[in-house]
C-alpha cells in the first residue's frame, strides 16, 4: 500500500503534504547555495603561501664568529642574533634578579612565568638552554624602535647590550632591560635547532 502526497493543506491523518516536501527541499537547497557562496568568503581569510613561508626562518649560524652578531628578518620583525663570548656569558649569568626592571624571562619558548635568568633567556623550544646563542626580537619594548648594537657587531648601552637612543632604554647582554622608559626585556621569539648550525625561527 502506498501514500500520496496531498496537494492540499495539512492532513488530518499526520502525512506530508506536496507543500511540506517542496519547502523543505526548497530550504535545504538554500543552505546548501549559501554554504557554497560563504565558503570561497572565508577560505580566502586564510594566509597565503608567501605568508606562511614568512612565518618560520631558517638561519645558518656557521658563519657566525664568537663575540659576531647578525640581524635576520621573521614575520617582518628583526631577530638579533649573538654568539656570546665566553666573558658575556659569565657577565649575564652573574647579574641578579634584584638588578632587573623586569625581572620575567618573556622566552616564548617557555610555559608559564619564568625567572629572566641568563639561561632562561636562551632556552629553546626543547627546553635545553645554550648560553653561547641569544636571540632576541630587536624592537625596543618602549615604542617600537629597533635598538643599536647587535646588527653593527658592536655593544652599545651601559651595559655591554642593546642601546634604543630614541628614548634611551638600555639593554643588558641577555636582552634585559636596565635602564630607560622601557618596560619589559627583548622578546625572546619562539625557535629550535635543526642541527648544531641551524636555527629555526618561528
Amino acid at each position: 500500500m502506498t501514500t500520496e502526497i496531498s496537494d492540499a493543506g495539512p492532513s488530518d491523518d499526520g502525512e506530508p503534504t506536496r507543500r511540506d516536501f517542496i519547502h523543505i527541499f526548497a530550504a535545504a537547497t538554500a543552505a546548501v547555495g549559501a554554504g557554497a557562496t560563504i565558503w570561497p568568503l572565508v577560505h580566502q581569510m586564510n594566509p597565503d603561501a608567501s605568508v606562511l613561508a614568512l612565518s618560520t626562518s631558517e638561519v645558518d649560524l656557521s658563519s657566525v664568529s664568537v663575540g659576531q652578531a647578525i640581524k635576520v628578518m621573521w614575520q617582518g620583525k628583526p631577530v638579533f642574533i649573538r654568539r656570546r663570548t665566553e666573558a658575556e656569558i659569565a657577565e649575564g649569568a652573574a647579574t641578579s634578579l634584584g638588578a632587573l626592571k623586569d625581572d620575567a624571562a618573556r622566552n616564548d619558548n617557555l610555559s608559564g612565568k619564568a625567572d629572566a635568568t641568563d639561561d632562561a633567556r636562551v632556552t629553546s623550544r626543547d627546553g635545553k638552554a645554550r648560553p653561547e646563542w641569544l636571540i632576541v626580537v630587536g624592537i625596543c619594548t618602549h615604542l617600537g624602535c629597533i635598538p643599536l648594537g647587535t646588527s653593527s657587531g658592536e655593544n652599545r648601552g651601559d651595559y655591554n647590550g642593546w642601546f634604543c637612543p630614541c628614548h634611551g632604554s638600555h639593554y643588558d647582554i641577555a636582552g634585559r632591560i636596565r635602564k630607560g622608559p622601557a618596560p619589559e626585556n627583548l622578546e625572546i621569539p619562539p625557535y629550535e635547532y635543526l642541527s648544531d648550525t641551524v636555527v629555526k625561527i618561528g
